[in-house]
Parts: C-alpha cells; structure tokens; sequence
C-alpha cells in the first residue's frame, strides 16, 4: 500500500498578512468600543495624560518703572473666511467663527520722569509733576474665555489637517482678535483713565508725605 507524499505547507502570501492585520485591529477597536458600553470597563482603552515637560528656565530680569494704572476687558467675535480663487468652498476653503476674550492694560511710564520735570517749591509745600501721555500695553487674549464657535473646511484642508503638525490652527483668528481687540481700546478711554488713576495715585502719595499742594501735568 502506497503511503501518500504530503506537500509542505505553501508560503502565505505578503497580501493576506496584510489584510489579517488589519482585521485584527478592527477586532481590537470594535472590542474597545463594545467594552466602553459596559459599566465599570469603559477606561479598559480610554487614553491618560502625562505632563513629562522640563523645569522652566529664567532667561532675564527686566527692571519695571511702569504704573499699571488700568486695564480694559474686551471681547471681539471674528469671522475669518478664506477662500480659493478657483475651487469651490466645499473643495478648497476655511471659515471660521472664533469669540476672542482679552485684556489690555494701560500705564504711564514713571521712568520717563527727568529732574525738569519735578518741580518742589522751598517750602516743599507744592510739588508740580509733568508725566508722559499713558501708553497702551500690548492685547492678551485670555484662553479660558475665548472659543471657536464653528469651524468650515473643504476636503482638501481636512486632508491637509491629517499631516498637519498642528491640525485645526487657530493663529489666524487669534492674531486677527488681539488686533481687533488693541484697536478697540485705542477708541476706549483707557489711557484717560490711567491718567486720572495715575494722577490721583500720587497726589495721595504726596500729601502723605507733608505736600498741600500736588499739580500733575501730562505730555512732552
């Protein structure tokens, strides 16, 4: 009786490792969600967040002869669109609705102020100050209260997105809010605050000190 020759096993082809991989993460993934519907497992594949970032450094100390003397709470919405010249939105294209919150301060510069520009009679009784105009810091928008309310892209900025180191940028309409915001409090009057704090700050400071009489000027 002839005993037959069995053939070694074939080679599996690279194609059907391929795809076997594949399902399996699909089975991986669809068991992870399936998980996540029963009590008690839904963090069996849920993600954690690890802060791993190095000390912070001081690179320099700057000496302040600035009086903040007020600051200014604004809030711009902005509608910035970008279009392509000749594809369509739904191609090629971004729209997006941002509310941008932000302070910005305003300060009379005290390290401005020379000997001429102090005047003290003998008596030291009377004092004149002239200061410089306040001047306008620059706009910090405040992250915690400024949003993106709608977000439009066409197909081939999501596509972009995908291999994009920062997917979903927000600069454009950030710029655009601080600018907006900065441009608001120069309409404002913040800087005819500050003086007015500023004046009032100092007339207190000197009367404490034995001045009857305070004059505070402001300009060049």
């Amino acid at each position: 009786m002839t005993t037959p020759v069995r053939k070694p096993p074939g080679r599996v082809p690279g194609w059907a490792k391929a795809l076997s991989a594949f399902v399996l993460v699909l089975v991986v993934l669809f068991a992870g969600f399936r998980l996540s519907l029963v009590p008690g497992l839904k963090d069996v594949f849920g993600s954690e967040t690890h802060d791993r970032s190095g000390p912070a450094l001081l690179e320099s100390v700057q000496d302040i002869s600035r009086y903040e003397a007020a600051s200014g709470n604004f809030q711009v919405v902005v509608d910035l669109e970008k279009d392509a010249k000749l594809l369509p939105d739904a191609i090629r294209g971004t729209r997006t609705l941002y509310v941008g919150a932000g302070t910005v301060d305003a300060y009379v510069d005290l390290g401005k102020v020379d000997e001429d520009d102090v005047t003290v009679d003998a008596d030291r009784t009377s004092a004149t100050l002239r200061l410089p105009h306040a001047a306008l810091g620059e706009p910090t928008l405040d992250p915690e209260r400024s949003y993106a309310v709608s977000k439009q892209r066409g197909l081939l900025d999501r596509l972009g997105d995908l291999f994009s180191d920062n997917p979903n940028g927000e600069q454009a309409v950030q710029k655009l809010a601080a600018r907006h915001i900065g441009e608001a409090a120069k309409d404002s009057e913040l800087k005819a605050r500050a003086e007015s704090n500023t004046t009032a700050m100092l007339k207190g400071l000197l009367h404490s000190l034995g001045f009857e009489e305070v004059r505070v000027t402001y300009g060049s």
